[in-house]
């Protein structure tokens, strides 16, 4: 493959995408949705191929369900999610921070796309169409490297998509997948730099690092979630007990489900067996620090937690139990451990909430709900391309907005400066 080459087309089909209106967008993106909806049988064939080399393989349930679209009525959601970014004010071209200086001349900030974005991601082939979707509403081009787990599937999408573009008078080279394999490509893409506006990788901290130390562009990180909820002793713990097994159970695999619960000394030794009992049904493997191991004897799915424990990314029905004393302390082991992902309180007391909320320094911080939210379509933002846990320009889903920056646009009257 040239990447240099596909570098250059991109850049390329972005300066050919600006000239188009919202509504042509928005009627390209409904005329990907029913192309998608009509080659459903099509995807889901190719899906299922790499579902069962991944099962081959031994890969982890983690990471088969999250390649796999042939559950949980997961390709209609995606195709939804299409329709839905459609139907979302479109930032491009919207202006604002208008003023005139005393000199006459008249400024006003219009917002643009940020022209190039290459996106490296692990297993989820939705990701392929949230990315296509939300880069062509904001008139980006995209670059897209998915897993070679996925290939078969990312393939079949993407065609598909780029035969709605050419049907739509859109550049087809406008949402480009990078068909093979080798890893040398992920490394001429971090250094395309002359095309390329911007890196977004979407998977473990080992992408992370890579792309921190060998790009020569700049990288938004995130889509990593050691993600926390600490209970204290005020909290209605029958509803706790609700929103813990939502925020392990409900997706298990995804970035912002929890690795770690956190509970007030006060109330765990009689909370702990409730929340053994109640995530029983999922098969959960618990991981106790030393203060709880005696309390629950006998149960082969609990055992006591190892060293790193709190510094995995589960992504599995596996949860990690601290006790803690003090909110500090709980602000400290978030802080020492968690990924500035979703963390949050599940508490009765308002003055205790507002200092969680306030001190702990994530992209999403919650006060009694499960921290699976943090996704753009539940925040109603549509489809994401990430979740950045950074603090530069986007921080949390990075939807619309976050794929836009911003030019000064300047008015006079052949003014010159003194």
């Amino acid at each position: 493959m040239d990447m240099q080459q596909i570098g250059h087309d991109a850049k390329r089909s972005a300066r050919t995408l600006r000239p188009f209106t919202t509504e042509q967008k928005n009627a390209l993106l409904h005329t990907i949705a029913d192309a998608l909806e009509t080659n459903a049988e099509h995807i889901l064939a190719e899906n299922a191929k790499d579902v069962a080399d991944a099962e081959a393989k031994g890969l982890t349930y983690a990471l088969v369900d999250r390649l796999n679209l042939g559950v949980k009525n997961r390709l209609q959601s995606m195709i939804d999610d299409v329709r839905n970014v459609a139907s979302l004010p479109d930032p491009v071209g919207e202006e604002y921070d208008t003023r005139e200086l005393e000199n006459g001349l008249r400024l006003r900030r219009r917002r643009v796309p940020l022209g190039v974005l290459g996106v490296i991601y692990e297993s989820r082939p939705n990701v392929t169409v949230d990315i296509a979707t939300l880069a062509l509403k904001t008139g980006n081009a995209v670059i897209l490297r998915g897993g070679s787990e996925t290939l078969r599937s990312n393939i079949a999408l993407v065609d598909i998509v780029q035969q709605a573009m050419a049907d739509a008078g859109f550049p087809e080279k406008a949402v480009q997948l990078i068909r093979d394999t080798d890893r040398k490509y992920v490394s001429e893409l971090l250094r395309l730099d002359r095309y390329v506006d911007m890196i977004i990788p979407r998977g473990g901290a080992k992408l992370h690092r890579l792309c921190l130390e060998e790009s020569t562009i700049p990288v938004i990180t995130g889509g990593m979630g050691i993600c926390h909820l600490y209970v204290d002793d005020t909290a209605d713990l029958d509803a706790a007990l609700e929103v813990i097994y939502n925020a392990k159970t409900q997706k298990p695999s995804a970035c912002n489900s929890i690795s770690t619960l956190l509970l007030q000394r006060e109330i765990a030794n009689d909370f702990l067996p409730r929340v053994v009992n109640r995530l029983q049904d999922k098969d959960v493997t618990f991981k106790l620090d030393d203060n709880l191991t005696n309390h629950i004897k006998g149960d082969p799915k609990v055992e006591a937690a190892q060293e790193g424990d709190w510094d995995i990314e589960w992504l599995d029905f596996i949860l990690g139990i601290k006790v803690v004393d003090t909110l500090d302390e709980v602000i400290d082991h978030i802080e020492l451990h968690g990924t500035a992902h979703s963390d949050g309180i599940l508490t009765q007391d308002e003055t205790k909430a507002k200092t969680f909320l306030d001190l702990v320094d994530s992209a999403a911080v919650y006060w009694n709900a499960s921290t699976r939210f943090t996704d753009g379509s539940a925040f109603g933002l549509g489809a994401e391309v990430a979740v950045s846990t950074q603090k530069l320009h986007g921080r949390g889903p990075l939807a619309l907005e976050a794929l836009t920056t911003y030019k000064w646009v300047v008015e006079g009257d052949y003014h010159v400066r003194a």
